[in-house]
């Protein structure tokens, strides 16, 4: 029979099976019971923990990485929850904060699982955070060992190059860092980010494919192989994957097919040692999954 999923596009499971330990590096959870920040109308209703047990079940992945969604603001409590509907053994968070966060409340969300800190300009509506607070954040966080979690477009990456080089810490760059399509490994950003990636640690997300495609689902979202796979050849050890559920930037009615998007990673990384790499060695490493 088949089974309706919330936010997800058709029913069938995916293709590409999902080794045991895999990881969804990149989700949301929305809840009303927590504190709402900006416009109300960015609010997604049944995209609770709950809710994304069943995409758990569809694509088969068992590790979770919660990104605190915009419309929460800077009250992770809705995060720090999921993870624990989740489970803290298989659950890992990636929090919004602003340059007053306390020392005791950093280590209050690293006991509760977040190992970094998200800071989405690429529009300024709503935006909680702004480019001035990135490099102090950055300094404290990296004390943590946390990460910097960056959704930027490309030409913000590109403008803030000098930027991006003195931070001290783990740089992860959201849905292929947004490099615009065609023509992405042309565009400045790709430079920059490449650099980024010979320092050893800045790693990429693979998820997001159709945020920038011409293609679309219709065509596969084969616009967007190039740059994935550039990305996996400069440093398969630094790249992870995830579904980007539950698709906040798209209409109810546009939501993509999730199973298609697991399988589009089988043409990302067609070797299937180097996909279990980036779906579960990389992933434990990036997020200290034991």
């Amino acid at each position: 029979m088949d089974v309706a999923y919330p936010h997800s596009s058709g029913t069938r499971k995916p293709a590409c099976a999902a080794p045991a330990g895999a990881c969804d590096a990149h989700m949301h959870v929305y809840d009303r019971r927590f504190a709402l920040h900006g416009s109300p109308d960015a609010m997604v209703d049944n995209a609770t923990a709950a809710d994304y047990r069943l995409l758990q079940q569809r694509i088969g992945t068992e590790r979770t990485v919660v990104v605190q969604p915009r419309v929460h603001g800077t009250d992770n409590s809705v995060t720090l929850d999921a993870i624990r509907t989740l489970g803290t053994a298989r659950a890992r968070g990636v929090a919004v904060v602003r340059p007053d966060v306390s020392d005791a409340e950093l280590e209050r969300l690293h006991a509760g699982g977040i190992r970094g800190i998200r800071f989405t300009l690429y529009t300024a509506a709503n935006a909680a955070t702004g480019f001035e607070m990135v490099e102090p954040l950055a300094q404290r966080v990296h004390a943590l060992g946390w990460h910097v979690q960056l959704h930027w477009n490309a030409d913000q990456i590109a403008g803030h190059a000098a930027l991006l080089a003195r931070l001290p810490c783990t740089i992860v760059f959201d849905h292929l860092a947004r490099l615009p399509l065609p023509g992405a490994l042309s565009h400045p950003a790709f430079d920059v980010v490449s650099r980024l990636r010979d320092s050893g640690r800045t790693w990429i997300k693979l998820s997001g494919a159709y945020l920038d495609s011409k293609t679309g689902a219709a065509g596969g979202y084969e616009d967007t192989t190039p740059i994935a796979q550039a990305w996996v050849r400069q440093a398969p050890e630094r790249v992870v994957w995830g579904s980007d559920w539950p698709h906040p930037t798209e209409s109810a009615a546009g939501k993509p097919d999730d199973a298609m998007l697991f399988d589009l990673l089988g043409g990302w990384v067609p070797d299937e040692a180097q996909r279990r790499r980036v779906l579960v060695d990389n992933p434990a490493l990036l997020y200290d999954f034991s």
